[in-house]
């Protein structure tokens, strides 16, 4: 059995830790180096180390650790990721072998032109790429390359956890009301995420199901959402990406 855990991190982050019984443990997007220490000092023990993208807040904490384990770092290929001991791209599998997990990498530009995720076990290590009910801002890439990546995350199986490192869920949803009004499952989520929060608790790891039923940025195909964009921004098209690029543009200047 392996246990899934979130480390909280700076102001809203989460370091993901995937470890066994024996404490032997994956550990991703280490934006500092203090939340996956005082874990090490409660019986963790880091095996590898996994990147998705170059922002300081994912990578802050890379050097510290390599400093205190000789583990391996897997990165994409961005010179702004110095710390990376293996360099990986898409359809390149990462063993790690004693977790006797492999993942396969996948590419997911968008947020930033070298962004991947990592899938395998069951997960998926999305990083900025996917949020529950929501996505990452467009940083780098273009509308179309963030719409292809997370068709890529959408079809992966159902049952997938979804592994963002963000608690953005709820700040989501407030755009997600607006964005698709008249989405029960949706809503059914919100008032879940609302009870995780109020007792201190994380509102991840969600599911590919739930955020195909509930993330307006994988719904762009829905009448409701392409209604909202006519009503509250003046915008008409049957088109998917350019109902994904307006209603990213919506997001980005939404105050709620």
């Amino acid at each position: 059995m392996l246990h899934l855990r979130p480390l909280p991190a700076l102001v809203d982050n989460y370091i993901w830790t995937l470890a066994d019984a024996a404490g032997q443990a994956l550990i991703v997007d280490p934006g500092e180096a203090a939340p996956v220490l005082a874990a090490v000092d409660a019986g963790l023990h880091p095996v590898a180390i996994l990147i998705t993208h170059h922002h300081p807040d994912h990578i802050g904490g890379v050097a510290r650790l390599l400093e205190a384990f000789d583990i391996p770092c897997y990165a994409p290929q961005d010179e702004r990721i110095p710390q990376a001991s293996q360099r990986v791209a898409d359809g390149d599998r990462v063993r790690v072998e004693a977790l006797g997990l492999e993942f396969e990498v996948l590419a997911v530009p968008g947020h930033t032109r070298s962004h991947v995720a990592y899938h395998g076990g069951g997960i998926v290590f999305c990083g900025d790429t996917l949020f529950s009910l929501g996505c990452g801002r467009l940083f780098e890439g273009s509308p179309a390359q963030m719409l292809n990546s997370l068709d890529r995350l959408a079809a992966l199986p159902a049952q997938t956890q979804v592994c963002c490192t963000h608690e953005y869920t709820e700040s989501n949803g407030r755009f997600a009301r607006i964005a698709e009004p008249e989405n029960p499952v949706r809503d059914l989520r919100l008032e879940e995420v609302a009870r995780q929060r109020a007792g201190g608790r994380a509102s991840l790891p969600s599911s590919i199901a739930s955020e195909r039923d509930c993330n307006p940025f994988l719904r762009v195909g829905q009448a409701g959402i392409r209604r909202a964009l006519k009503q509250w921004r003046g915008i008409e098209t049957d088109d998917r990406l350019q109902t994904f690029a307006a209603l990213r543009e919506w997001k980005d200047g939404f105050r709620a």
